[in-house]
């Protein structure tokens, strides 16, 4: 067993991963194991002529097991560190269909010294985005323009405007919104853009907004041009549907926050013994360069459970050792802190709940929690505000609602929602 040495130290300098495994009928754990760690380094399914001493020094090396649980430690010479796109076909490419095991997951990823010293991180992240918008103490507020789809940039800067002078910190566009001929991208920014610098001298306080430049990659580099040019403090990315590719471009030629959306994660995260988690794309999000990230609620409408955020929050045994604190905003080397995002079905009261989970920096976006107040959408960003205004006080939403009308009004219109 070539590739197992459990008596191996990872270096600094090693990329480990922690994988979840279930070996195909007849096959032994340990053979399984190695298959992952020979096919993800410098192994194929036979002896070969062609290797030599370099191959032999530089394989991955599996150092701990435990249940269905394997570390495998990669020397650092197997990367192209400030490539992703490499480094992902590495460590879950082949290995993800082999016929060895019935199902694999990467859990985690410890990045080693030499990685983070070859990637930018956030170029802002949460200490400039408080700077930036002029937020200090409190979780920063959002909204999505809902319908996600329909609106014409005018009707769409309408809805906008109102979030702002309700309450909302940010507006941003909607995963699928991106430059339909009901509402073209230039048409949208101008407007809203309007719609926010109008809002801040009405409000006193600075807005933002979050255009959705997905697309594919020179155009989204003439998005992030119209964006700068005309003064935009914020650009959003779908960074699944990008590729680590796409993201690490936008990444070096922004000068705009970059908030990362996360959708179709789920066709890699959401089956637990099989993909890649969440967790391990947080990392790999923060440490390319995003400032803001979904990491979904613990709560509201979308999957994803109370312990996938601790994760994200917290950490999980990665170098046979626990990684303490929150791993957006871990120590990395000079690599800064990105903050998370819980959006996903949230209205105001989920927001004690997610205040509870994690904590102040956090961008709290509501949607339909917004848009579907009673009484519109000022209310509704209004009520919103207030639900995070209580809960900084250590109030109940219940109590504050008796002398704040639109979170009475929001409380009593929607109730107890199932996924509370």
């Amino acid at each position: 067993m070539r590739y197992i040495d459990l008596k191996y130290k990872p270096t600094d300098n090693d990329i480990v991963c922690l994988f979840r495994y279930k070996p195909a009928k007849g096959n032994p754990r340990a053979k399984a194991v190695e298959n992952i760690a020979l096919e993800s380094s410098t192994g194929t399914w036979t002896d070969v002529k062609t290797g030599n001493d370099r191959s032999a020094h530089i394989r991955a090396k599996v150092f701990r097991m435990k249940g269905d649980l394997a570390w495998i430690a990669y020397p650092s010479p197997l990367f192209e560190h400030d490539n992703f796109a490499q480094i992902y076909s590495s460590i879950a490419g082949n290995i993800l269909g082999m016929k060895v095991v019935d199902s694999i997951r990467l859990e985690d990823i410890c990045f080693g010294k030499e990685t983070l010293r070859a990637n930018r991180g956030p170029k802002h992240g949460i200490g400039g985005i408080r700077k930036i918008m002029g937020i200090r103490g409190r979780p920063l507020m959002g909204t999505i323009i809902k319908p996600k789809l329909g609106l014409s940039a005018k009707e769409h800067a309408k809805a906008a405007y109102e979030a702002y002078i309700g309450g909302c910190d940010l507006v941003k566009d909607d995963e699928n919104l991106s430059n339909q001929k009901f509402n073209r991208f230039s048409d949208r920014l101008t407007c809203t853009l309007d719609a926010a610098d109008r809002a801040e001298k009405e409000s006193g306080e600075r807005k933002a907004y979050l255009p959705n430049i997905s697309a594919e990659t020179e155009t989204m580099l003439e998005r992030m041009d119209e964006v700068d040019a005309q003064g935009g403090r914020y650009a959003m990315v779908d960074i699944m549907t990008v590729g680590w590719s796409g993201l690490q471009t936008v990444r070096k030629h922004s000068r705009a926050i970059i908030h990362a959306h996360r959708a179709m994660h789920a066709a890699i995260t959401r089956n637990p013994e099989q993909g890649i988690s969440m967790l391990a794309i947080a990392k790999t999000a923060r440490l390319i360069g995003v400032d803001q990230l979904h990491i979904g609620t613990a709560f509201g409408k979308l999957e994803g459970n109370k312990k996938d955020i601790i994760d994200i929050k917290d950490g999980i045994e990665s170098r046979s050792i626990r990684a303490h604190g929150n791993v957006l905003g871990q120590e990395w080397g000079g690599i800064k802190p990105t903050i998370a995002v819980s959006s996903g079905g949230v209205y105001p009261r989920l927001v004690p709940k997610i205040m509870q989970i994690l904590g102040k920096d956090v961008v709290i976006q509501a949607g339909g929690g917004i848009h579907g107040h009673p009484d519109g959408t000022s209310n509704g960003a209004a009520a919103m505000r207030q639900a995070i205004s209580a809960s900084m006080g250590g109030i109940s939403l219940e109590k504050y609602a008796k002398t704040h009308r639109e979170l009475d009004r929001s409380l009593k219109f929607w109730g107890k929602k199932a996924w509370d």
